[in-house]
C-alpha cells in the first residue's frame, strides 16, 4: 500500500504484496497497467533493461527472482516456458518449499497443460496456492488492458486474485481446476492461429490473382468476418508492416503446444498441423522475430517452388 504524511511530504511505499516476474513482449505492458492503477509492484526480469521502464513508472526492482518470492505474498509469472518457471521458483531444489509456502503463484504463461498441473500439485503440497491465468491477446491489447484471462485453480484462490488482475484484463473466465485454463487457452489459440493463417493465405491468393489488397480488406471489414484481429492483420498486410505483435517463434511454440495437447486428448487437428509446418518453415527462413503474418513468406516460397 501507499502511505503519505500531512504537509505535502513525499509518499512512501511499504513492502509490496504483489510481485511480477517476466517483463517480455507481454509482461512489460501488463505490469505497467498494474502500476498505472496504483498497485505497488516489485518486479524482476532476467535481462535488466525492461526493469528500467518499470522503475521509471514507480515499480521497485528486485535483485533476483528469489527476492521477489521472499518479499511478496502473491507473485505473477509471465515467462516463456516451464523451464523458466522452474528456474525462478527454485523447483527441484531445497529452496522451492520456502519460496512458495504461504504464497499464491499466478502463472499467466502459456505452458504445457500437464506441466502446469504437476507444478500446481507441487506448490500446493509445499503449502502454497497456484492459479493458472493465461491470457488471450497480443501486445496491443496488453498495452490497452484489454486482455481476456482464463483462470483455473481452487475457487477461493481464483476469487482472491481477480481484483489484482483487473487492471490488465477486460474480462476473465473461470475454467475449473488446473489445467483447465491452459487447455481453454490452447483451444482459443487453435482458432486464432488457423484464422490468421487463413487470412494471410487469402491475401496471398489475392496478390497472386492481381487483386487490390485494400479492397479485400474493405470487403472483409464490411462482412460477417470482420473482427479486431482481422482488421489489424489485414491492415499490416496492406502496409507491409511485419513488425512483431505475436511473433512467428511465439506462434510456432503455441502451435506445438496445441499439437501435443491435441494428441493427449485424441483430438484431430489437421488445420493446426498444417499451420505448425508453415510456421516452422517461416522460422527456418530467419523470420522468427517478425509478426505472425510473415507466414506469408512461407506461402510465397511454396508458390515459387510450384507447390501451391
Amino acid at each position: 500500500m501507499w502511505h503519505g504524511r500531512d504537509g505535502g511530504l513525499p509518499l512512501v511505499q511499504t513492502e509490496p504484496e504483489l510481485g511480477f516476474i517476466g517483463l517480455g513482449t507481454m509482461g512489460q505492458p501488463m505490469a505497467l497497467n498494474l502500476l498505472r492503477s496504483g498497485v505497488p509492484l516489485l518486479v524482476w526480469n532476467r535481462s535488466p533493461e525492461p526493469c528500467q521502464t518499470l522503475a521509471a513508472a514507480g515499480a521497485l526492482v528486485a535483485e533476483s527472482a528469489a527476492d521477489v518470492l521472499a518479499r511478496c505474498r502473491t507473485i505473477i509469472l509471465m515467462l516463456s516456458d516451464i523451464a523458466a518457471s522452474d528456474a525462478v521458483l527454485g523447483r527441484n531444489s531445497p529452496a522451492f518449499r520456502a519460496n512458495v509456502a504461504g504464497r499464491t503463484i499466478v502463472s499467466m504463461s502459456t505452458l504445457e497443460p500437464s506441466s502446469s498441473q504437476h507444478l500446481g500439485l507441487e506448490i500446493e503440497a509445499a503449502g502454497g496456492h497456484y492459479v493458472e491465468a493465461p491470457v488471450s491477446g497480443s501486445r496491443e491489447p496488453a498495452k490497452a488492458g484489454q486482455l481476456v484471462a482464463m483462470l483455473a485453480g481452487k475457487p477461493e484462490a481464483i476469487e482472491a486474485i481477480r481484483p489484482m488482475l483487473a487492471p490488465m484484463i477486460r474480462q476473465s473466465f473461470a475454467c475449473g481446476p488446473v489445467p483447465g485454463a491452459l487447455r481453454m487457452k490452447l483451444a482459443v489459440n487453435l482458432f486464432l492461429i488457423t484464422m490468421v493463417t487463413g487470412l494471410v493465405e487469402s491475401a496471398h491468393f489475392a496478390q497472386r490473382a492481381g487483386l487490390d489488397l485494400k479492397e479485400l480488406a474493405a470487403i472483409i471489414e464490411a462482412g460477417p468476418m470482420a473482427s479486431d484481429v482481422a482488421r489489424g492483420k489485414i491492415g499490416k498486410l496492406v502496409s507491409g508492416d511485419f513488425s512483431r505483435q505475436a511473433s512467428i517463434s511465439d506462434v510456432l511454440k503455441n502451435s506445438a503446444l496445441v499439437f501435443d495437447a491435441a494428441r493427449e486428448v485424441a483430438s484431430a487437428s489437421p488445420l493446426l498441423d498444417a499451420c505448425l509446418e508453415l510456421y516452422g518453415e517461416t522460422e527456418r527462413l530467419g523470420l522468427g522475430d517478425e509478426d505472425m503474418i510473415a507466414v506469408l513468406r512461407a506461402l510465397e516460397r511454396k508458390a515459387q517452388a510450384g507447390q501451391a
